[in-house]
């Protein structure tokens, strides 16, 4: 079985990039203060600050841009707060869905939904497997911290049906995503991934991040940050 320190993000869907925030902790952290927190994920838009932090040649975009090209362009971001009154737990799953401005019926694109107010709409499997998922850990997360849970290789399987998640995860096995507060983990988008409620619940701040470097077609444009 593969460790989390042999991940690989081109073989196994996932890497981490040790203290790779660090030196922009403070600004994440006094960002994150002026945001809704305590709650299961607070989908982020409109933010210039967060915006300036992502941008292609600040620090954040830059690590995407070497993964996806000079095109990789912040397009979702979410705050999760994980604290012990906010102690939840995430089954197995794919994350499926990518938030656009308008809709626009398009062949291979839906179901639509609407998450905080934005439009959400599930791409064609092609798509997100060339797209890029930054977590950034404003936290320490031990293993007794609810870490992220991956099932390596498993971004390379396409559009997994729920009837099988089970299977595929006992078959490909699953590594715990430790990190120290700085930590940026980058993740294959279509990766299996889930976490438990946690042992020892502490505070558990992530900034998740969905970079593409592509367009939409048929005039649809991604909301992004």
């Amino acid at each position: 079985m593969v460790s989390a320190d042999n991940l690989s993000l081109e073989r196994h869907g996932a890497e981490r990039l040790d203290c790779a925030a660090l030196p922009i902790l403070s600004h994440l952290l006094a960002l994150a203060d002026t945001l809704a927190a305590e709650r299961a994920g607070t989908r982020l838009h409109g933010i210039p600050a967060l915006t300036a932090l992502l941008a292609p040649d600040a620090a954040l975009g830059h690590l995407a841009g070497v993964r996806l090209g000079p095109r990789a362009r912040s397009v979702r971001a979410i705050l999760f707060d994980k604290t012990a009154d906010t102690n939840w737990a995430l089954g197995w799953h794919q994350d499926r869905v990518i938030a656009v401005r308008e809709r626009i019926d398009t062949p291979g694109y839906g179901p639509w939904s609407v998450k905080q107010g934005m439009l959400h709409v599930a791409p064609p499997a092609a798509l997100l497997a060339g797209m890029l998922t930054m977590r950034v850990h404003l936290d320490a997360v031990p293993a007794t911290n609810a870490p992220l849970l991956v099932a390596p290789g498993t971004h390379r399987l396409g559009r997994i049906a729920e009837d099988r998640i089970e299977a595929v995860v006992a078959d490909h096995g699953s590594v715990a995503c430790l990190a120290d507060a700085g930590d940026v983990w980058l993740y294959a988008t279509p990766i299996l991934h889930g976490s438990a409620a946690a042992a020892e619940p502490g505070r558990r701040r992530v900034f998740q991040v969905d970079f593409a470097a592509c367009d939409l077609p048929s005039g649809l444009r991604w909301l992004g940050v």
